[in-house]
């Protein structure tokens, strides 16, 4: 497992008392695999995602990352937030390349793969706009190359689609699915949306209400083999919808 949480809790301090966020949550993700984790609204997915980016502590039990246990930001871990968080003022260029600027990593080498994706992903003519002249797809695409301008191991995806509407969603998520095979990464998407997780993942993980544990684990068995669109439109689609959405027991 290239990622392995055992018994992780999180417990945090709100105005009226504690809150358990997470309770004994346990699971792992192999090298090339592309898992979602979906459960109710403030269930603690985000909080997961963060302990796994080494952004805060767990209260106990551990997330390793290559056997090592994490308890800082690594470079081998690439997080994407729920907006693009692009500088207005900033070229495109220079938002996607900021990673590497920071990091003391922004070498001729680093740059050419950076053009190299702009240009694969048909963002090489916009290199020189501002964020404010791209579309909402566009900007996420940006948003991913400025992730892996950095050549992370692992993608941690949370929720990049929510802000867009329905069908730039569709299309966006369609393209981040390709890019992301296509540069063989492990990826880990948390997501509200039932038919996103089944469309783009080889596995989901259902987490219960807080204090969230594992409730079950779906295999997308021959799903796996198709893009997300084509998922969509496949028999087998209706069927893990409704076994995802039965598990998650919304309406008690």
């Amino acid at each position: 497992m290239i990622i392995e949480l055992q018994n992780a809790a999180a417990t945090y301090q709100a105005p009226d008392g504690e809150v358990e966020a997470l309770r004994d949550v346990s699971f792992g993700v192999e090298e090339g695999e592309f898992c979602s984790i979906v459960g109710p609204s403030g269930c603690g997915k985000s909080t997961l995602l963060s302990a796994i980016a080494g952004l805060e502590r767990l209260s106990s039990g551990s997330v390793r990352v290559d056997g090592q246990e994490v308890t800082a930001p690594t470079p081998r871990i690439g997080l994407m937030p729920q907006r693009d968080q692009l500088f207005e003022w900033r070229s495109i260029w220079d938002n996607v390349t900021l990673g590497l600027q920071i990091t003391g990593r922004n070498t001729p080498e680093r740059q050419h793969h950076v053009r190299e994706l702009l240009e694969r992903y048909d963002l090489g003519d916009f290199a020189r706009k501002k964020p404010g002249q791209l579309s909402g797809g566009m900007r996420q695409r940006c948003a991913l190359i400025r992730t892996l301008a950095t050549d992370p191991r692992i993608l941690l995806l949370d929720e990049p689609f929510s802000a867009l509407d329905y069908q730039t969603r569709l299309s966006v998520s369609s393209d981040i699915y390709r890019i992301i095979r296509e540069q063989h990464k492990t990826a880990l998407l948390v997501t509200h949306d039932i038919s996103e997780a089944i469309s783009m993942s080889d596995r989901v993980i259902v987490l219960s209400r807080r204090p969230a544990v594992v409730k079950d684990v779906f295999d997308m068995g021959g799903l796996k083999a198709l893009p997300p669109l084509e998922r969509r439109d496949s028999p087998a689609f209706a069927g893990y919808f409704n076994q995802i959405w039965k598990e998650l027991d919304l309406h008690d």
